[in-house]
């Protein structure tokens, strides 16, 4: 889903620098960047516009990074940003506090306000996804907001875990996606972005019924991908880990899903994980059985029937054509789901 924008090793190292600052300032915002070991500079950058959301995956080695009031009076595009570290450590400071980041860590940032940056990877890169959205667009009190800016807050519970994996998956997808689905994307994102802020600042204007539900239902996906394997996964099941009527529950998907049931929902996900791990060279020598079993198929007719229905070709011709490919020959021709 995200696209390729920069990448060092593609650059002369005396250009790494500098072209570095340019795409950064392009694709993010202007800051200045201190890089003692310029000679041993790596980073990449991979972006996508999702409507009026921006998700950039960044990796990068040790540098300190400043948006200053220079730079902000130059230019500001009013965003909120909020950042996910992937990888390594770093230290983020704003009039004079610091906030030190891991792995799994979210933070929040506004252009319109100075703060730094330290990264020390010592070895390797560290990495990251930021998404930016304009301040407008989010329904909560600027002054509330500010008060979190540059704090430390968890990605591995509550809505921040919810946060943490939606932007994982944005940042890890390599699949094509269409210019609806990315404006659909964009616009859950800004959703989650809104709840996330709203449960830590304990707005007392909270978030529209439209957000909250919203939430609601990216509690209920994500709890079904933990549970594709579980065989007894049925939209009953789901509804009474939620402690919500089987009615509000396809209510909820009726609105949200773009026209997908509970039931088919959680069989489009299992196939996905299926064709995911029958392309997997790794997995070559696995039974396509033992896949489907793992995804929550346990009848291997069914599996095959589904398999053939969603993508027009078999689980065992789809493994054949996928190592065709991965040994160099053209695979045969294949249909995407609903063609």
């Amino acid at each position: 889903m995200l696209e390729k924008v920069f990448d060092s090793q593609d650059l002369p190292v005396s250009n790494r620098v500098d072209a570095w600052s340019d795409i950064t300032a392009s694709a993010l915002i202007p800051n200045d960047f201190r890089i003692d070991r310029a000679a041993e500079f790596r980073a990449s950058l991979r972006a996508a516009d999702l409507g009026e959301a921006q998700v950039t995956a960044l990796t990068y080695a040790s540098m300190r990074s400043r948006r200053t009031p220079r730079l902000i009076r130059q230019s500001d595009p009013e965003m909120y940003a909020v950042g996910l570290i992937l990888r390594g450590e770093q230290v983020f400071i704003k009039d004079r506090c610091e906030a030190p980041l891991g792995v799994g860590d979210l933070v929040v940032y506004s252009t319109s306000h100075p703060y730094e940056a330290v990264i020390d990877t010592r070895q390797g890169t560290a990495a990251s996804v930021v998404v930016q959205i304009p301040r407008v667009v989010v329904p909560l009190s600027a002054n509330r907001v500010d008060r979190l800016l540059a704090s430390r807050m968890p990605g591995g519970e509550g809505v921040g875990r919810l946060l943490a994996g939606f932007l994982t998956n944005l940042a890890t997808d390599t699949g094509p996606s269409r210019p609806a689905d990315s404006h659909r994307l964009g616009s859950v994102l800004i959703d989650l972005l809104t709840a996330w802020l709203a449960h830590h600042i304990d707005a007392v204007d909270r978030p529209p019924a439209e957000t909250l539900q919203h939430t609601q239902f990216l509690e209920i996906q994500d709890f079904i991908r933990r549970h594709l394997g579980d065989i007894d996964l049925s939209p009953t099941t789901v509804a009474a880990a939620h402690h919500i009527s089987l009615r509000t529950l396809h209510r909820l998907f009726h609105h949200h899903a773009h026209g997908a049931t509970v039931a088919s929902y959680i069989r489009c996900q299992r196939l996905s994980r299926a064709r995911r791990d029958l392309a997997d060279p790794l997995l070559a020598t696995r039974p396509v059985h033992a896949i489907a079993a793992r995804w929550g198929f346990h009848r291997p007719a069914d599996f095959t029937r589904a398999f053939r229905t969603a993508y027009g070709i078999t689980p065992t011709e789809y493994r054949s054509a996928n190592l065709a490919r991965a040994s160099g020959h053209p695979p045969p021709n294949m249909r995407a789901p609903g063609q």
